[in-house]
C-alpha cells in the first residue's frame, strides 16, 4: 500500500511548474472521438484519471499512442464499439463524456453510471435532459446508460443548475446535430472554454463558451489536429496555498492568472503578498495569516475543488473563519481526518466554522477523495512531526508527481510502499 510521508514545518520556496488541467483533459480525450481522425493532445497531466480514460478509449476501438508522458495521439477512425465496460471506467467520474461524444458521432452510446470521488449526490439529470431535447432516447438499467438517436436536431436547452459536466456533454453531442443548439445557464469554467476551443480546432462551430449562453451549429464532418491543454487551475491553487501555510515564497509557473482571481483575492485578504506576470503567480506567506470567510461558487467564484485545501489553510490563520460549501452537499467528510492533525472545526450542514491558530501535529490519516487528499498534504506540510497519508490513489487521480514537486520546493516528503 502506497503512502505519502511528510515531516512538516519546512518553509517552502522556489519555482514549481503546473501540469495540464485534469478537468480539461478528461473532457478533451473523449472529445477526440468526434473527430473521426487523428488528434494529438499536448500538455496532458500524467495522472491516473488520464491513464484510465485512455484505456477506456482503447477498449472501444481508438488507437492511443503515448508519445511521451504528456502527449497522447488518438486515432478514432476505427471505433466500432459504442459500449464502454464498467471495469474500464468505474473509477472515473468523467467517463460520462464518452456518452456525449459517441452519441454525437454514432447516434448511440452505452456507458456505465459514472464513478469518481464520493462526496455527494452528483446526478446526471441535466445531461439526460440535454440529450433528450436533442432527440435521443435514454434508458438506464443494470447500472448502464443507453442513448439512441436516429437523428439529433439542434434546440434550446436551459440547464436547471449550472453544470460543467452537462454543458460539455451537450456540446459534444450537439456538434453533429442538425441546426443550432443553444445552451442557456451554461457553466463558464476554464475547462468548458478549453473543450470548446478544442472542438473548434477540429472544425466544430461553438460560440459563447465562457459565458452563460453557448451556441453550437452542427456540422457534417470534423477533422484531426494538435491541441495543447490549459494549465490546471486547481493544482495552481494548491501550490499557492502551500506557500501560504508554510510562510513560504513560491512562484507558480505555467499558469493563467486570470483563472486564479478568486484565489488571489482570498489569499491577499489573508495577508499573503502576491504578484503576477503573464504566466506566473508568486505567493509569499507570512507569520500573520488572518482567517477569512470563503464561499464556494461556480466560476468565476471560489472553486469547490480548492475548498478542502483552503480549510487546511484557515486552521493556521488568526481568528475564526467560516467556509460555506454551495456546490456539493457532503464535501466536508474529510474534516475528521484534519481533526486528527489538530484542526478545530465545527460543521453545521454546508457551513464549517474554523478556529484558527491550530497547533497541527503529525498523525496517520487517510485521503477520502482527491481534493481532500491534497488538503491533508497541505496540513501535513505545516504540522509538527510526521504525517502519514494513506489512500494516495485518490491524490494520484489529479496531481502529477506531487511529492516530487513539493520536494523540489524544500518539503520533506516521500512516497513509500508499506505492507498491510
Amino acid at each position: 500500500m502506497e503512502q505519502i510521508v511528510i515531516n512538516g514545518g519546512k518553509r517552502l520556496e522556489g519555482e514549481v511548474y503546473v501540469s495540464g488541467a485534469k478537468n480539461a483533459a478528461v473532457a478533451i480525450i473523449p472529445a477526440a472521438i468526434c473527430a473521426n481522425d487523428i488528434c494529438v493532445i499536448e500538455n496532458l497531466p500524467y495522472i491516473e484519471d488520464v491513464d484510465g480514460l485512455t484505456k477506456a478509449m482503447t477498449q472501444i476501438g481508438a488507437v492511443c499512442t503515448q508519445r511521451d508522458d504528456n502527449t497522447l495521439e488518438i486515432d478514432s477512425r476505427n471505433i466500432t464499439n459504442c459500449c464502454a465496460t464498467y471495469e474500464s471506467v468505474r473509477q472515473i467520474r468523467a467517463s460520462y463524456y464518452l456518452l456525449g461524444a459517441l452519441l454525437g458521432r454514432f447516434g448511440e452510446a452505452e456507458v456505465p453510471l459514472p464513478g469518481g470521488c464520493d462526496f455527494g449526490v452528483r446526478p446526471i439529470d441535466q445531461h439526460i435532459k440535454g440529450f433528450t431535447a436533442l432527440g435521443a432516447t435514454i434508458d438506464i438499467e443494470h447500472g448502464m446508460i443507453r442513448a439512441r438517436a436516429d437523428k439529433l436536431v439542434g434546440t434550446n436547452i436551459f440547464l436547471d443548475v449550472v453544470s460543467v459536466g452537462a454543458t460539455i456533454n451537450i456540446m459534444l453531442a450537439a456538434v453533429y446535430a442538425q441546426g443550432t443548439t443553444i445552451i442557456e445557464n451554461a457553466a463558464k469554467e476554464p475547462h468548458v472554454v478549453d473543450a470548446a476551443n478544442f472542438l473548434n480546432m477540429i472544425g466544430a462551430r461553438v460560440k459563447g463558451a465562457g459565458t452563460d449562453v453557448i451556441r453550437i451549429t452542427g456540422v457534417q464532418k470534423l477533422h484531426g489536429g494538435t491541441y495543447t491543454i490549459i494549465p490546471d487551475q486547481i493544482e495552481s491553487g494548491t501550490y499557492m496555498v502551500a506557500a501560504a501555510i508554510t510562510g513560504g515564497d513560491i512562484t507558480v509557473r505555467n499558469v493563467i492568472p486570470k483563472h486564479m482571481e478568486s484565489v488571489i483575492s482570498k489569499l491577499s485578504e489573508m495577508n499573503c503578498q502576491i504578484s503576477t506576470g503573464e504566466d506566473y503567480i508568486r505567493v509569499r506567506g507570512g507569520g500573520n495569516l488572518r482567517c477569512v470567510n470563503v464561499k464556494t461558487m461556480p466560476y468565476p467564484g471560489f472553486p469547490t475543488d480548492l475548498q478542502p485545501q483552503m480549510m487546511a489553510l484557515l486552521c493556521k490563520g488568526h481568528g475564526t473563519g467560516i467556509l460555506t460549501e454551495t456546490v456539493w452537499e457532503n464535501r466536508f467528510q474529510y474534516i475528521n481526518e484534519l481533526k486528527r492533525l489538530g484542526a478545530n472545526i465545527k460543521v453545521d450542514g454546508r457551513t464549517a466554522v474554523v478556529q484558527g491558530d491550530a497547533r497541527l501535529t503529525g498523525a496517520q490519516v487517510n485521503a477520502t477523495d482527491l481534493r481532500a487528499g491534497a488538503a491533508l498534504v497541505i496540513a501535513g506540510l505545516a504540522a509538527k512531526g510526521e504525517t502519514i497519508i494513506g489512500n494516495v490513489r485518490y491524490i494520484d487521480r489529479g496531481y502529477e508527481r506531487i511529492e516530487e514537486k513539493l520536494s523540489s520546493l524544500g518539503a520533506d516528503i516521500k512516497r513509500i510502499n508499506r505492507e498491510v
